[in-house]
């Protein structure tokens, strides 16, 4: 199991995640379809291409899964208890079919529990940032976390 249990977390600990992922439009048309959402401007190549970005953007669902998602194996594979929340989430720039995502982490909260004495919440800051070095998404997650078997 690669997760960490909440003692192992510090405030400032930072974690550079090695999986990168190249976002396809597939993933992108997929998310969107899924979703429900049929906003022109993830899923109409013709209509984007008379706006600001030219193109297709991708859908910022995608781009918050993606940078939960790359962050579970090096922090809580196994040994988080629930998410409890996303909080100040902002995709500063958009992410395009193309774009090579890389995530980085920073523990920024770590507390026991008040009501659960088996767990502790630590809270994370995730930030993706693109091929360019440009950081297109942020957030903060709440995660509930198992505490060391005594």
């Amino acid at each position: 199991m690669p997760g960490l249990y909440f003692e192992e977390f510090s405030v400032g600990q930072q974690f550079d995640h090695p999986i990168r992922r190249t976002v396809t439009e597939a993933d992108n048309v997929l998310i969107t379809t899924m979703t429900h959402n049929p906003a022109a401007l993830h899923l109409d190549a013709e209509y984007m291409k008379n706006t600001e970005f030219g193109q297709p953007i991708v859908n910022s669902c995608l781009t918050l899964g993606l940078m939960v998602g790359i962050s579970v194996n090096d922090t809580t594979h196994g040994t988080t208890v629930a998410n409890l929340g996303w909080d100040e989430v902002r995709f500063p720039k958009p992410v395009f079919h193309g774009d090579t995502l890389r995530i980085e982490t920073e523990v920024i909260e770590v507390r026991e529990s008040r009501s659960r004495p088996d767990n502790g919440i630590v809270v994370f800051e995730h930030r993706a940032f693109n091929q360019h070095g440009e950081l297109v998404g942020i957030c903060r997650r709440s995660a509930l976390m198992l505490k060391k078997p005594a």
